[in-house]
């Protein structure tokens, strides 16, 4: 019997099942009917309504296959809309790539798809830091590897150790190592004990920051040489304008010449400055 499927257009008909809430329907009478969808899929024309609402019905009924994937990570909870969204990625391109004439069941080719996309979803979102793809996949190969020499020598590996377990250059080894550094990361506000106390130093306490005054005295360092190759009255117009602060007029009328000629030998003097800490840099 013919079932009337509204597009929102004009209404078609279908030999299919009307299927009102396909969401609801149970696993294995959706394995049944997704056979029956998946003929009629193969037959129609991508783009049509048809096609759109048999590709979609098919969606729906075997999104329980995405829920079903999504319980192997399920120890992370927080995240699990975005697991949900993503296996249906992968579902969607299951559908599109699925072939009755494989005969292999759907759900048996669905669920590679699904599970590889979401590790997907996790190996590019995961990282703190990215990395390129080759060093993400290089510390799930030491991590296996340092869990295995652990049994076996009861303590951590060396570099070394997992270089010749890995058959890799130490180096890699190195590389991968500090690449794994980016995986998590960490507030630096948060504190350095878990006993709750607000005023408990946090690893930001502990941190560094640039010496301003170490700049200075390397400042004057770098001038001192420069300065001494001035004559006398050109130091003494430094010490007047930059030690005493002394404005432009004043000192003017302690050499006997006019603001303007005290502006351009000032400029004159910190050209050569600036010139010589160029050079020197």
């Amino acid at each position: 019997m013919a079932t009337t499927i509204s597009t929102g257009t004009t209404p078609q008909t279908t030999d299919l099942p009307e299927i009102r809430n396909p969401g609801e329907v149970a696993p294995k009478d959706a394995k049944e009917l997704s056979k029956q969808f998946f003929d009629r899929l193969a037959v129609l024309e991508e783009g049509t309504a048809e096609y759109q609402y048999v590709r979609n019905t098919l969606i729906e009924l075997n999104l329980s296959l995405v829920k079903y994937a999504a319980t192997r990570f399920r120890n992370r909870s927080d995240q699990m809309e975005d697991i949900i969204q993503v296996g249906t990625i992968g579902l969607i391109k299951a559908i599109d790539r699925f072939d009755l004439s494989r005969e292999v069941e759907f759900t048996t080719f669905a669920m590679p798809c699904v599970i590889g996309e979401i590790k997907r979803f996790f190996r590019d979102t995961s990282w703190s830091v990215h990395v390129p793809r080759r060093l993400q996949e290089l510390r799930i190969d030491i991590a296996r590897a340092t869990d295995e020499l652990f049994q076996r020598f009861d303590r951590s590996p060396t570099p070394a150790e997992l270089a010749e377990h890995l058959g890799m250059e130490e180096e890699e080894i190195l590389e991968g190592l500090v690449a794994a550094n980016g995986y998590t990361a960490g507030s630096i506000d948060l504190p350095l004990d878990d006993s709750g106390d607000n005023s408990s130093e946090t690893l930001g306490d502990r941190l560094g920051e640039p010496d301003r005054e170490l700049e200075i005295v390397e400042n004057v360092q770098a001038l001192k040489p420069l300065i001494e190759q001035f004559d006398e009255r050109d130091r003494r117009i430094l010490k007047m304008r930059y030690v005493d602060e002394m404005t432009q007029s004043e000192i003017g009328a302690e050499l006997g010449v006019s603001q303007m000629h005290v502006s351009r030998l000032l400029s004159r003097i910190t050209a050569r400055l600036r010139e010589g800490l160029l050079a020197v840099e």
